[in-house]
């Protein structure tokens, strides 16, 4: 036997759930022909002697079990066929333990094995009983749910719009190309709703950058303002001492 340890304790996985359960179901419905004859000896055994049962009841139990029998065995081969299809499928096998926690299971059925009239797909190395088979989907779908269920994720962990900032622009950003890049199937599982939300996230990125982008402007221009002016008190001062330099020549000409 071999299970996953969870805190130090055995945890039953969802293959071992499933094949306990269809055991179960099985023990307490199924009643097969030797435990039939094993009741009718028995009935036979302890009736009235003064009341016996006549042989022609006893044909006719036998008679309806023998009924029931044949149609049990035809829902055990239409079972058994409609196993063999799923092979190569790709399909979602839900199991609801003892506790009643639900936990699922998905990948492409390997091949089924039978026994005891019973049908178990292999899914992923482990056996599941055909009872707990939930969906049978095209490959393509689960693709394209996969693909929406991962965009919603992340568009759900951003933040609300009021709150947006410039730290987000890279997420912001994978998000859309993520969309963008979906077919038209895939494009189809997500509503409109997250779709001009995820426009009004574009946008309101686009507007901080221009904001930045003006607000770099306008220091650059303060700047050049400021050098112009320096450069401009320099000259000034360049020209005041080259005044006094003239004077100065010109009072020694003298």
């Amino acid at each position: 036997m071999i299970a996953p340890i969870e805190n130090g304790k055995p945890v039953e996985t969802t293959s071992q759930t499933s094949l306990k359960e269809s055991e179960k179901k099985k023990s307490n419905s199924t009643v097969d022909k030797d435990q039939f004859l094993q009741l009718l000896v028995a009935q036979m055994k302890y009736q009235d002697p003064l009341e016996p049962t006549s042989n022609t009841e006893y044909i006719s139990q036998y008679a309806t079990f023998s009924e029931l029998e044949q149609m049990q065995n035809m829902s055990a081969s239409l079972e058994l066929a409609r196993a063999s299809s799923l092979v190569g499928q790709t399909v979602l096998i839900k199991v609801t333990d003892s506790a009643g926690k639900t936990t699922t299971a998905q990948g492409n059925v390997d091949y089924v094995y039978y026994e005891n009239n019973k049908a178990y797909l292999s899914i992923n190395g482990n056996l599941y009983s055909m009872d707990d088979l939930d969906t049978v989907a095209d490959p393509k779908y689960l693709s394209a749910y996969t693909a929406a269920a991962d965009f919603l994720n992340a568009y759900n962990k951003l933040p609300i719009l009021q709150l947006v900032t410039l730290e987000n622009e890279e997420a912001i950003k994978k998000l859309d190309e993520t969309y963008q890049n979906m077919s038209d199937y895939e494009k189809k599982f997500i509503s409109d709703d997250y779709v001009s939300g995820l426009k009004k996230y574009v946008e309101k990125i686009e507007e901080l950058k221009a904001g930045q982008n003006q607000g770099d402007g306008d220091t650059t221009d303060k700047t050049e303002n400021d050098k112009d002016e320096t450069e401009g008190t320099d000259k000034t001062e360049g020209t005041d001492k080259d005044n006094e330099t003239g004077k100065g020549d010109n009072a020694d000409t003298k």
